[in-house]
């Protein structure tokens, strides 16, 4: 009789989990700066590197693509996307279409479900701080954002969010800070829960735009010195 084997412990990683980890690692280090803007992602070489076959690197480019942080060209791959203020001032002005309406609509049907995830949210956020973690920092409070959206319970906004927020995410890397600091962060994102829990529509629509207004100000003239220094620089963190 032959012996029982065990389960195994792991699961075979399917082609589609591999091309996310590997978009993953790509992300990680284009907002960290190891990919800088306009560098070539060389799929041979990051296949190489992480031994694996060029087909997830290539599948990974494409996701990175759609999310708008890398940019293909005809018979010479994939590279890290460059922005300007123009762009970033396109994409704030989405995100206000976007964010006003839809801090009105969850405070109109009632956020008091949402509310203590968003808290704690913000809680993270300030924790990060000063951790001097740029990428960390960018990505918890776009993670705030999406909860406030996810829970509106309109899901056309959270698609195009999710591309909006990873090149909210590439503009402030390539700064290389934020502007807030942990007690700005506390009081800015305060004004929308409190609006969200007093069910005031126009009072969370206004909370809404005048955070996202100080960020865009903020960046958009950050970017509008650094081109008018020259060239956009490799890396405009100072």
């Amino acid at each position: 009789m032959s012996e029982k084997s065990d389960p195994p412990i792991f699961s075979p990683v399917t082609r589609d989990a591999l091309s996310q980890k590997v978009a993953k690692m790509l992300t990680d280090a284009i907002m960290s700066g190891k990919l800088k803007p306009g560098a070539r992602v060389s799929e041979s070489v990051i296949a190489r590197d992480l031994g694996v076959s060029r087909a997830p690197v290539r599948e990974a480019g494409r996701l990175l693509e759609s999310a708008g942080l890398l940019v293909s060209h005809p018979n010479r791959g994939f590279f890290v996307r460059t922005m300007d203020s123009e762009d970033l001032d396109s994409l704030y002005e989405l995100r206000l279409a976007i964010e006003c309406e839809a801090a009105a609509r969850l405070a109109r049907q009632g956020a008091q479900e949402v509310i203590p995830v968003l808290r704690k949210q913000m809680d993270q956020m300030i924790a990060l701080a000063s951790s001097g973690e740029i990428a960390a920092q960018v990505q918890a409070d776009m993670h705030f954002h999406r909860l406030m959206i996810e829970g509106c319970g309109n899901r056309r906004f959270v698609s195009v969010f999710k591309k909006v927020a990873s090149e909210i995410q590439l503009g402030v890397a390539l700064i290389g800070h934020v502007n807030d600091a942990p007690d700005n962060i506390a009081r800015n994102h305060e004004m929308i829960i409190a609006a969200l829990e007093a069910g005031d529509e126009e009072a969370a629509r206004a909370a809404m735009r005048y955070h996202i207004g100080v960020a865009r100000t903020a960046v958009v003239a950050h970017f509008q010195r650094l081109e008018a220094a020259g060239p956009h620089p490799e890396n405009p963190a100072s």
